[in-house]
């Protein structure tokens, strides 16, 4: 990995990405410097951990 593309920077990439609130700025930094398996595997992690959270929650809500 470049410098600019570190694992809190491809982090919070993914996460504003996910939002739909990535800058132009940082957009451009992730397709210049950043490598797609970084941010692939991050963001799967996050929309696994999601899904099972919310899985989780409904089925702890779902309950009381």
């Amino acid at each position: 990995m470049q410098p600019g593309t570190g694992f809190w920077s491809v982090l919070g990439s993914v996460i504003a990405s996910l939002f739909g609130v990535q800058s132009h700025k940082n957009y451009e930094r992730d397709f210049t410097k950043g490598t797609f398996i970084s941010f692939a595997v991050i963001g799967v992690v996050l929309v696994v951990t999601f899904v099972v959270l919310l899985f989780m929650f409904v089925k702890w809500y779902s309950g009381h």
